[in-house]
């Protein structure tokens, strides 16, 4: 019976912006009046600019990785090299073991986000829906946590993580940063935008707690679990300090940026070859984030709005 309710909800919504989209399609717009699309026009390059200047600094990486490594710090400066070299990217793999980098930030980056997903939106459920004695003040208290520095916990963690015998393996690169308060305000502010009734006809059909909350309310905010998906891989994937610390054998355990940072050498540093692996290191979050964008704008709008 619960399923049936999910699916109706469900229904119900898409029918609702179905109808909106046909009411914007059928309306007719007011023409635009001189001061209005001055206005328009005066946006919209201010909006180009502000693409460009982010734009530049990713154009500037990507045709520096190109260049010869003596080229690199060249004056004057210039924005191609004197040869266009390809094999930089292909060098890369080459010159250590930076496949093996790559598959440990997909392991970790990916296990991490799972049990942040997990944690966050069974946290956050508790918080938002379930009514408890001392709930509030748990929740306070747990948001406080956010105004803790991480670099500050990072000795009582290693001190954690040696107790538990877990220093240089995947278990400290994953759980330590694994339970957010931020994931579970996220999750928790989507969870009070839904409209009570759909748990209270839920209950009514004999559904508790753990069911409503599986077929009912993590349907609904699949926008919100997004949101947090792409925010948590992105932290994931662009640790730097834990890793350093934690890992002894980078050849094993190292990630992407811990593996950024071998191109530097008592020898010298391979500028042409570190830009051309940040750029590689770039490639899978950009997808992430281009596949999940309409996701991403929806649950960024909705998740802070609702609520009782």
């Amino acid at each position: 019976m619960s399923t049936d309710l999910q699916q109706a909800a469900l229904s119900a919504a898409a029918e609702s912006v179905e109808v909106a989209a046909e009411d914007r399609g059928t309306r007719t717009k007011a023409p635009l009046s001189a001061g209005e699309r001055t206005r328009l026009i005066i946006a919209h390059v201010f909006v180009y600019l502000a693409a460009l200047v982010f734009v530049s600094p990713l154009v500037y990486s990507f045709l520096s990785a190109l260049k010869p490594n003596n080229e690199m710090f060249s004056m004057p400066p210039t924005l191609v090299g004197s040869e266009v070299r390809w094999s930089n990217f292909a060098d890369v793999f080459a010159y250590g073991p930076f496949l093996t980098y790559i598959g440990n930030s997909f392991f970790v980056a990916i296990a991490g986000t799972l049990v942040v997903l997990i944690v966050s939106s069974t946290a956050g459920y508790a918080f938002g829906r379930l009514r408890w004695r001392g709930r509030d003040a748990v929740f306070v208290l747990f948001l406080a946590t956010l105004m803790v520095p991480a670099e500050v916990l990072v000795i009582p963690m290693f001190q954690v993580m040696q107790w538990l015998n877990w220093v240089d393996t995947y278990q400290a690169l994953i759980f330590p940063f694994a339970f957010t308060a931020f994931g579970t305000f996220l999750m928790r502010q989507f969870f009070r935008g839904i409209p009570y009734e759909l748990e209270e006809a839920a209950r009514v059909d004999g559904a508790g707690p753990v069911r409503s909350f599986l077929q009912i309310i993590l349907p609904l905010a699949k926008s919100a679990v997004a949101v947090l998906s792409v925010f948590t891989f992105l932290s994931f994937w662009n640790s730097y300090l834990w890793p350093l610390i934690v890992t002894v054998d980078y050849n094993a355990h190292g990630t992407l940026p811990v593996g950024l940072a071998t191109f530097s050498g008592l020898t010298g540093t391979r500028w042409d070859l570190q830009m051309a692996a940040a750029i590689i290191s770039m490639v899978p979050t950009t997808v992430l984030v281009i596949v999940l964008q309409k996701h991403l704008v929806k649950g960024i709008a909705m998740a802070g709005l609702g609520g009782r």
